[in-house]
């Protein structure tokens, strides 16, 4: 081997590296971001339970599909796979919470809210990031004469982070500030919010005691 060949083999190789740490970099970044919003679930969780505590299924719909995206640790697409449930379920949380005027007023919620809305934010971010180091890298593992080196020394394409259908029409969170008070919601088909539970009708007229005289 030339002495130009074996000078250009190493730039390629030193470049190979420096774009799979970008890529670790870039994957570390996602990861944080869904921690933190895993942090920020059971807190919204109890929040919302204060006010509608008659909603059991939707808390544990969402406290299942938070723990499938905990324990998802694996690849970059099997993390992405469970992030779909996990965000249907906090559409169907907020939607619950549009049915308690009381409850979007609270400041707590309100904070979480945000929160969770600059989670999203900061995640499409990482998530844009890392999938466009993952392109070039994929590009140069499949490209020539780089793709003899990437053979050689066992550099193979890496996954992206893709998103489920049903995250993608859900999307980040955006915040309203329009009618009774702020709201969140994630795109896509508006889910309708969930009613209270109707209180008795007190203008109807009780019956009568066992052993009352009518009138």
């Amino acid at each position: 081997m030339t002495p130009a060949l074996l000078i250009i083999g190493i730039v390629s190789y030193n470049r190979f590296v420096s774009q799979k740490q970008l890529i670790k970099d870039a994957w570390a970044n996602i990861d944080t971001e869904l921690r933190r919003r895993y942090d920020l679930i059971p807190n919204l969780v109890e929040t919302v339970r204060g006010y509608a505590s008659h909603e059991r299924e939707t808390f544990e719909n969402v406290t299942r599909a938070r723990a499938a995206a905990t324990a998802a640790t694996g690849s970059p697409a099997s993390q992405a796979a469970a992030e779909g449930p996990l965000v249907a379920a906090l559409r169907q949380l907020l939607a619950v919470a549009e049915a308690y005027p009381d409850l979007k007023a609270n400041q707590n919620f309100l904070a979480l809210q945000s929160e969770l809305a600059n989670t999203e934010d900061r995640l499409q971010t990482s998530r844009r990031f890392y999938n466009t180091n993952v392109r070039d890298y994929n590009q140069r593992v499949k490209q020539f004469p780089s793709v003899l080196l990437a053979s050689m020394f066992g550099f193979k394409e890496e996954e992206f982070f893709e998103i489920e259908e049903a995250m993608r029409e859900a999307g980040a969170p955006q915040v309203s500030f329009g009618g009774e008070g702020p709201g969140v919601t994630f795109g896509g088909p508006p889910v309708p919010p969930v009613a209270p539970p109707a209180a008795p009708d007190k203008s109807e007229t009780p019956p009568a005691p066992p052993g009352t005289p009518d009138a």
